[in-house]
This record gives structure tokens, sequence and C-alpha cells, in this order.
């Protein structure tokens, strides 16, 4: 009796082990498509075109190389576990960093954009021809943005659609006021020019505020992350005095809790400092 019980719990462990690995192989299996199609869509917005298998691959081998060199290094597994995690996730955070600032520069070229386009509207040039002498001269983004508006409309797309096409790939408000006001033209008409003069003065307006409003800030989002770094500089320097008495802190159980506990805190504090001193003009 007893042989046939453990026979049937090795078949049920294998059973669990069998359909925990097809579980855990289809979760990565669309977490890998699904990192391939957003990242790649996202690079492509930056006009960056990276083979996604390449770049899946790459990020892959570079993780569990960081993992392994960790864990040799320092002895503690669960740190390399930690860092190869934090460097698989990272370029999703990169090219979302990347993505707000480049709406960032493309919101700052806007209102210099916005005047020089009415003043070749007063010059009696059209909307289309003035859009495209003004990306002849202006810096990327703006001259990759509405280049590729111009390139959408030699191929036949509408105007309108490229404009819409414009506001998906930069969607802010600016880019939807300019939208809004270069559409209601194309259909109803009016004095265009005049209407994108006070859009930039607007416009110009609100990221003087922004600015002030950023340099206020600055100084809280600086104490955020130095009072988030005190304690892990407070625990490697106690840990280079006495290493013995720090030594469960980092090869215990209830001292890898205590860790977990402090880097939940610790993110939790963070997460509230940048909500508090992230103000929406």
């Amino acid at each position: 009796m007893i042989w046939i019980a453990l026979l049937f719990i090795a078949i049920f462990i294998a059973v669990v082990f069998m359909l925990l690995q097809q579980t855990v192989g289809r979760v990565f299996k669309n977490w890998e498509e699904r990192v391939k199609t957003d990242t790649t869509r996202k690079l492509q917005d930056f006009f960056l075109f990276i083979d996604p298998s390449a770049l899946w691959s790459g990020n892959v081998v570079l993780s569990l190389l960081l993992a392994v060199i960790t864990w040799a290094l320092s002895g503690l597994w669960w740190l390399g576990v930690v860092l190869g995690l934090l460097v698989f996730v990272a370029p999703n955070w990169l090219v979302a960093r990347m993505r707000r600032r480049r709406l960032a520069q493309f919101d700052g070229q806007l209102p210099a954009m916005l005047l020089a386009l009415a003043g070749a509207l007063r010059a009696g040039a059209g909307v289309q021809a003035a859009i495209g002498q003004i990306t002849m001269q202006a810096a990327a983004p703006l001259s990759q943005e509405f280049g590729l508006v111009q390139r959408q409309q030699r191929l036949g797309i509408s105007f309108e659609q490229s404009l819409d096409d414009l506001f998906a790939r930069m969607p802010s408000e600016s880019t939807g006021l300019l939208v809004s006001a270069l559409k209601i033209a194309t259909r109803s008409g009016g004095n265009l020019s005049e209407v994108l003069e006070r859009i930039a003065q607007t416009l110009q307006a609100r990221q003087q505020i922004q600015g002030r409003v950023r340099a206020l800030t600055a100084q809280g989002k600086l104490q955020a992350w130095v009072m988030a770094g005190l304690p892990f500089l407070l625990m490697v320097v106690l840990n280079m005095l006495d290493p013995a008495a720090m030594s469960p802190l980092w090869f215990h159980p209830a001292g890898w809790t205590v860790l977990a506990i402090i880097v939940l805190l610790e993110a939790l504090g963070i997460w509230l400092i940048l909500k508090i001193v992230n103000i929406d003009i």
C-alpha cells in the first residue's frame, strides 16, 4: 500500500509540474510577444527600427548574465534574481522615459512652429506648403513628425487622417490644440493665422508656468530619492563595520522579510512624495 501511495504521489507531482511548466511557458510566451510588439511599435514612433527578436534575446541574455555575475560576486542568490528582473523590465521603462522626453521636446518646439506657420499664412502661403517649408528648417522631433505627415499625404492619405495619426503619436494637449485648429480651418476656413498665434501664446505661457513649477518641486523630488537611498547606504556602512551583526539580514529568511518590507515602504514613500510634487498645469 505504501508503494502504491508513493506512486500516486509521484504521478500527482509529475502532473502538477507539467501543468505548471505549460502555464509558465504560456505566460512567458505571451509576455515575449507583448514586449516584442509594444517595444517595437514604441521604438518605431522614435524612428528607431530594431529587430524585435534581437532586442528580446539581448535583454534575456543580459538579465541572466547580470544575475549570475551578481550571485557569484556577492553570494546572495536573491540579489542576483532581483537585479536580473530589474534589468529584464528595464527596456519598457527606458522606452517610456524616452517617449516622455521626446513628447516634451515636441511640445517645446510647437510654439515657435505655430508662430512661423502663422507668419507664413499671413504672407499668403497655403497651410500644407507652409508646413512643408517649416518642416525643412525645424529640428527633430518636430521635423520628423511633420515630415511623416507630408509623406502620408503623398501616399494618398487625407490631411485630416494624417493629423489624427500625428495626435496618436504625440498625445498631448498642445498637439490636440494644433490638430483641432488645422482640422477646423480645412473644413470651415477662418482666420487661421490669428488662431495659431493665440495658441502659441497660450502654450508659451503654459510652458513658463510648468518650468517654474518644476524648479519649485525639484527639491522635493531630490529629497524623495535622498531619503530613499539613506537606509541602503546605512546598511552598506554597517555591513562594512560589523559584518557578523549584519549577516542575519542577508542570509536569514527573517532578514529577507525585513528587507522586503523596507523596499516596499521606501517605494511607497517615493510614490507618495512624487505624487504630491507632481503638479499638472
